[in-house]
């Protein structure tokens, strides 16, 4: 019960959260659907950041960083 007095979730990290996982599961969904593994990881890392990263900023950070990732990725032909 300590660890979560502890921890201090602020509005931002909640929004960004939640923009953020919900890309992530838009990015899955499309993976999935089209039978695309490039996408489908992207999506299932940006959730693991939403989950684990408990700064809004930094989350915001690696999520651009993955979604530019999938983009060149996939212009590469992967």
């Amino acid at each position: 019960m300590d660890f979560f007095n502890q921890l201090h979730i602020s509005q931002h990290y909640i929004w960004a959260s939640m923009i953020w996982g919900t890309i992530a599961g838009g990015y899955m969904i499309y993976g999935w659907k089209q039978r695309l593994t490039i996408p489908f990881i992207g999506g299932l890392a940006m959730t693991v950041a939403a989950i684990f990263i408990f700064s809004a900023a930094l989350m915001s950070l690696l999520s651009v960083a993955i979604m530019f990732a999938v983009w060149w990725l996939l212009k590469q032909g992967y």
